[in-house]
């Protein structure tokens, strides 16, 4: 409590700092910024404004004024303007409802309709003119062609804002329509030098290709500093999961391929949103789409799931050896689908998850010792104590051999042409066949020292003659 309550005071103590400093900012803005004399169109100076009424002018500057309201269509005459601004005309549909949308839709279909008219008759008129004035004439119409598409893209954010608040689908239809048509035919019925003309003027205007070049700048910009940033985002998350304890290397993999691949997905989102494109029908997509995938996917979502099931409960790691239904290997990697191991004569072997999962799987090196089996067989002449001297000499000596547990030796097996012992020591996952070799290696050589024989099968014929 007492260790709160320092706490709190420490905090109002900041506070109180930080308060004169930000009432000193306030006044210096205001000291800065005492007034601004405004000028009249005809060049009068008129009364100085203080700070607060810039303020409050820049606020007010947005409210639409209801005295400037259509009277026929009851809009505010922003939105029948033909030369708004476009990201203007995107707030003010905001607030619109669908009735009055209905109402604008017209409107601009009508501004489209009487611009089109004029690039129609532009159209004609290059047919009409002579040579000499044709360059002229087709000057013309690429003008008035650049300035027509400017209004069928307001003219499609009207349409578009008419169909996310519940406009007639059939409706909405037509009005796109229209737009398709017009500008197939045009395209249909324009000259070669027409297009090339409209082609190149369309390059070096700043509303055209120009602003499709920055566009193109700009996103391919946006996705290499989001590359950049995701990656950066999964080093950082790599290094922190790796102070985890008790965390395998697969769900530390699982959790930094998640993360990395969440950072890309949210940030094309947000630059997609912030490059104006709607991303809403996207998701739209994928949810009618999900319950077909479902069924065209039934493998993979199974073998998602049983890689999550192998996650989770961690039956074996990366470096593992493992034995898998028959398939014997280090475990190299996990992924969502699928299990790849590498054969020790190095064959890369990938298993679906989903075999994995529902086979008998045997992990080797999950424990950090192991018990080596082995078995020694002496012949039936030899002596059986002398054996099991030699035998737990060697096994002693040694060095990778633990002490704990302790090694078991005994008599296992009186065989068929030989007795058998067991010799059963323990050692270090690591080490398990260095020691599996090399005892069996001097196991013989102290054998054959020590005059004791390693019996092999063999049968005795006798021959009878028939007399």
């Amino acid at each position: 409590m007492k260790k709160q309550e320092a706490e709190y005071a420490k905090r109002l103590r900041v506070a109180a700092r930080l308060r004169p400093l930000l009432i000193s900012l306030v006044a210096c803005l205001f000291t800065i910024f005492p007034q601004q004399t405004v000028f009249a169109q005809d060049g009068a100076e008129t009364a100085p404004k203080d700070f607060a009424e810039i303020l409050a002018d820049s606020v007010t500057a947005g409210v639409v004024d209801e005295s400037t309201r259509d009277p026929v269509t009851g809009l505010s005459s922003e939105l029948l303007d033909p030369t708004i601004l476009p990201s203007e005309l995107e707030l003010r549909l905001i607030p619109l409802t669908k009735s009055e949308l209905e109402v604008l839709a017209p409107e601009w279909l009508e501004i489209v309709r009487a611009k089109t008219e004029n690039v129609m008759a532009a159209q004609i008129a290059i047919s009409r003119t002579d040579a000499d004035a044709e360059d002229a004439a087709r000057e013309n119409l690429t003008e008035l062609v650049l300035e027509r598409g400017a209004l069928f893209d307001k003219y499609s954010k009207v349409v578009s804002a008419w169909e996310k608040k519940g406009g007639d689908a059939q409706v909405i239809s037509e009005y796109r329509a229209y737009k398709s048509s017009v500008v197939v035919e045009e395209t249909r019925t324009s000259d070669y030098q027409t297009l090339y003309a409209e082609a190149v003027r369309w390059l070096v205007d700043r509303e055209g290709g120009i602003a499709l070049a920055i566009n193109v700048a700009v996103i391919v910009a946006s996705l290499l500093a989001l590359l950049i940033f995701a990656k950066t985002i999964r080093r950082l998350a790599r290094g922190w999961l790796g102070h985890v304890p008790n965390l395998s290397k697969l769900l530390q993999a699982f959790i930094v391929t998640l993360i990395y691949w969440l950072v890309l997905a949210i940030g094309l989102m947000v630059v997609l949103s912030a490059l104006g494109i709607d991303i809403s029908p996207v998701f739209a997509l994928i949810g009618g789409a999900s319950f077909i995938l479902a069924f065209a996917f039934q493998e993979t979502l199974g073998n998602l799931a049983s890689g999550l099931m192998i996650i989770v409960n961690r039956p074996f790691d990366e470096g593992h050896y493992v034995d898998i239904g028959g398939v014997a290997g280090t475990v190299k990697s996990v992924s969502i689908v699928a299990t790849t191991v590498v054969t020790p004569d190095n064959q890369v072997i990938v298993i679906p998850n989903k075999n994995v999962w529902g086979n008998v799987i045997t992990n080797v090196t999950a424990s950090k010792t192991r018990r080596v089996d082995l078995v020694f067989g002496i012949s039936y002449e030899d002596s059986i104590p002398e054996a099991l001297k030699v035998i737990e000499k060697i096994t002693r000596a040694h060095p990778l051999v633990l002490d704990d547990p302790e090694t078991i030796i005994r008599v296992h097996e009186l065989a068929d042409s030989s007795v058998n012992f067991i010799c059963r020591p323990w050692t270090k996952t690591s080490d398990y066949w260095a020691v599996y070799w090399d005892l069996t290696q001097q196991m013989k050589e102290a054998f054959d020292a020590a005059g004791i024989s390693i019996p092999y099968p063999q049968q005795s014929l006798h021959i009878r003659s028939g007399r």
